[in-house]
């Protein structure tokens, strides 16, 4: 094992695990919005809009994050629209969300007991009110697990972000092995890249899990 060689090019891991760590953050907080507004669009059951909600997540789901990035990044240009590599790992990435966190969300919104909102309709409350109040605090509390679960999937598919021309974890990792040939030293420190990147969100993930289901906010009985 190369140390020297593995010291000399840290400084480049960090920088690129810098730049996975922003287009990651950035296409999940996009997904986060969208993924609870199409949520709450399916649970009203709005007309038109619910059923393009529905197509839009099947066919996110069910199409691999790679073929949309290649979409974006080479089937795009030929309809003359021209957008960097960065926007497209974003868009990219924000498309497969959004449909990860709307099913997240919808499960967490279904699970609410629908007399909570009759009884808030009974006091008075709005709609917007009930949603804004009731249903959605119990909803994030619910849906905790699956959400941390789609942040930590969503964050290691960034590794296909390379076939943008991303100067990513991966897109550094494949080029120091081309030009060095340190190919155990090279994947030892993407490894470690993603671990010191993925593991405090895990953990993380997993003290703010435990706190709500003990804690009286996301005890369902206490409600």
């Amino acid at each position: 094992m190369d140390f020297d060689y593995m010291i000399q090019y840290a400084p480049l891991f960090v920088e690129a695990a810098g730049i996975t760590l922003y287009i990651g953050l950035m296409g999940i907080a996009i997904s986060l919005v969208l993924g609870l507004a199409m949520s709450i669009i399916r649970y009203h059951k709005i007309p038109i809009l619910t059923e393009i909600c529905g197509a839009y997540i099947e066919l996110s789901r069910n199409t691999p994050l790679l073929v949309q990035l290649f979409f974006l990044y080479f089937g795009l240009p030929k309809l003359g629209i021209h957008i960097s590599g960065e926007v497209c790992a974003t868009i990219g990435l924000a498309f497969l969300g959004t449909s990860y966190m709307a099913e997240a969300f919808r499960s967490g919104l279904e699970s609410i007991p629908f007399s909570q909102t009759e009884s808030a309709e009974a006091l008075g409350f709005t709609k917007v009110q009930i949603m804004r109040f009731i249903i959605i605090p119990q909803t994030f509390t619910v849906s905790i697990p699956p959400l941390c679960a789609n942040v930590l999937f969503l964050i290691k598919e960034t590794s296909v972000f390379s076939v943008c021309a991303v100067p990513d974890l991966m897109y550094v990792a494949k080029d120091l092995i081309g030009l060095y040939y340190k190919t155990d030293e090279t994947l030892w420190m993407l490894v470690i890249a993603y671990l010191i990147i993925l593991l405090p969100i895990s953990i993380g993930a997993s003290i703010l899990e435990r706190k709500l289901r003990y804690g009286r906010f996301g005890n369902s009985s206490a409600l």
